[in-house]
This record gives C-alpha cells, sequence and structure tokens, in this order.
C-alpha cells in the first residue's frame, strides 16, 4: 500500500499530540501510544496499492504548487460508532480541489481504497484506534479543550510494506524520521 498524506504545521502538530497525551493520560486509547517512528498526525488523501508510473512527480508538484494550505478543524468524532476518534477537517473548496487533483493522478492505480474516494472521504486527523462510540464525551472534553489552527504544509506517502514514510511535495518543517527536513 502507497498512501497521499499532507502533514501539519508544527503548531498544528504539537496541539494534535497533545491531545494525544491528554486521552492517554486518562486511561482512553490514544495514538499517543503508537512508538512507530513514522507515527505523527496527518490528513490521509489517498491510498492504492501502488503509485502508476510519473505519479510520483506529479504528485510532488501538486502538493508543491498547493501547499501549505490553511485548515480548520470542525469537531471530535467517532467514525462508524466504533472505530477511530478522529478530529473532523473542515473540507475547504481548496483541500477538497487538492483531494480531487490527487485522485486524478492516481487514476487507474491498482486498489484504490473506496473510503477516500471523493464523494465519499470523510477528512480528518486520527486521535485513536479502535475506540468506543461510549467513550465519546469523554474524549471531546478531553482531547478538545480548543480547536487548533495551522496548516499543512508537506506531503508524504506511506509505505505499507517498509513501514517507512517518504516526502512528497510541500516544505516539512519537522521532517521524515531519519531523514534531514526538505532544504537541509
Amino acid at each position: 500500500m502507497r498512501t497521499v498524506e499532507l502533514v501539519c504545521s508544527p503548531d498544528l502538530e504539537a496541539a494534535l499530540r497533545g491531545a494525544w497525551e491528554r486521552l492517554a493520560a486518562v486511561g482512553l486509547p490514544s495514538l499517543a501510544r503508537n512508538a512507530h517512528p513514522t507515527n505523527r498526525p496527518h490528513l490521509t488523501l489517498a491510498a492504492v496499492d501502488g503509485f502508476p508510473p510519473g505519479a510520483r512527480q506529479r504528485l510532488a508538484a501538486l502538493l508543491d504548487a498547493a501547499l501549505p494550505l490553511p485548515v480548520r478543524l470542525d469537531r471530535i468524532a467517532v467514525l462508524d460508532g466504533s472505530a477511530p476518534l478522529v478530529w473532523l477537517v473542515h473540507p475547504s473548496p481548496e483541500l477538497t480541489a487538492l483531494h480531487a487533483s490527487v485522485w486524478d493522478v492516481l487514476a487507474g492505480a491498482p486498489g484504490q481504497r473506496p473510503w477516500h474516494a471523493p464523494g465519499r472521504w470523510q477528512p480528518h486527523l486520527s486521535l485513536a484506534l479502535r475506540f468506543r462510540d461510549a467513550d465519546r464525551r469523554l474524549a471531546r472534553a478531553v482531547a478538545g479543550v480548543d480547536r487548533p489552527d495551522g496548516a499543512f504544509v508537506a506531503g508524504r506517502s506511506y509505505d505499507g510494506q517498509t513501514r517507512t514514510v517518504s516526502p512528497l511535495g510541500g516544505a516539512d518543517p519537522v521532517g521524515v524520521p531519519g531523514r534531514p527536513p526538505r532544504g537541509a
């Protein structure tokens, strides 16, 4: 599996990590417990089995042109009643257009995940996996102290086979674990 993801500006990433920590501190499921080096707040635009020829370059150019992209968070929700706890992202016209453009680049790619498809996609930043809807009220009180703002500043791609990430356009001031930030 290969993904196309947007990573957050440092202030927004810090706010999301703070929400992860607050959830963990009260004993709720949280991504703070995921110690894998690729674990960081991100918005997934698409996931496919593999990129078609030339797609990586086209995606990088697309993200370079579109980023940074301001982001506004909406409410905290549990998707599908008993699945991820997420902070929904307001689907601005710019974000929706970028999402559609990514899917245009990946047209015909094998193994497209339908839940990311235009018209079905719910833009969100994950807070916890396998979350019970019954704990949603407590989670909102703990994690949603405020609605942080920021921007999506760079793209990356996760490779599910190697469990690694690689840059995919934009300028990530934090960088990819094990690699220097772009431009360094």
